[in-house]
């Protein structure tokens, strides 16, 4: 089964097409790697998977429901790491996570669990009473996978998430990705192919808006 389905997808800003007829289908389990240059599209495709930007064309599903702009039916299936993340600096992690899972509507016991799980995961159990102003990027990217697998969702996307790193902080966030195959389908947008090589065993290469390799 595919998790993700892209078909035809276009999209334009004025004269400057981005996206050209993009096809992509993404199998339950992987992690494909989504790959191009800085200005390939990758985070305009990702915004238009989340609902939270219009296509000029094409469809794409998620968990085999459409997705649709503005309408948050088919969100409930997909958490997101953007490229910079962003948190509330006089919080604790733990007082970060249980506002997301306020916000989504989890139960107040599930969200303790989950936290404390999702703490240990990304390797910050020891730092769950810290104020995130103080995190390094590296930490705050941890914490931002911790936030965006909360929800328990089939489809993470991670927009970059190594790209601003030192090679300890990207093995770190790549072994993360690795540890959570198998429970979350992970869609891993990069121009870093090294990182591809060591975790993916998917991947597309988009160049000009349109798929070069798949």
């Amino acid at each position: 089964m595919n998790v993700l389905e892209i078909q035809g997808l276009r999209k334009s800003f004025g004269n400057l097409a981005v996206i050209q007829g993009l096809d992509l289908a993404v199998p339950e389990g992987a992690i494909y790697g989504f790959v191009g240059q800085n200005g390939a599209g990758k985070t305009t495709t990702m915004k238009m998977v989340l609902g939270l930007l219009a296509p000029d064309g094409g469809d794409i599903t998620v968990c085999g429901e459409r997705v649709r702009y503005g309408e948050t039916r088919s969100y409930r299936h997909v958490g997101y790491l953007p490229d910079d993340p962003a948190f509330y600096g006089f919080m604790t992690p733990l007082e970060y996570l249980a506002l997301c899972g306020e916000v989504a509507g989890m139960a107040r016991p599930r969200i303790k669990e989950r936290s404390g799980e999702l703490l240990s995961l990304v390797g910050l159990a020891d730092a769950k009473a810290r104020r995130v102003g103080g995190f390094s990027r590296g930490m705050k990217q941890r914490l931002g996978i911790a936030q965006a697998l909360l929800h328990e969702p089939r489809l993470l996307l991670c927009d970059e998430p190594t790209s601003a790193l030192d090679p300890a902080g990207r093995k770190d966030i790549l072994d993360i990705l690795s540890a959570v195959k198998g429970r979350t389908t992970v869609l891993f947008s990069t121009h870093i192919l090294s990182d591809v090589e060591r975790v993916c065993d998917h991947v597309a290469v988009l160049h000009n808006g349109k798929p070069a390799l798949s």
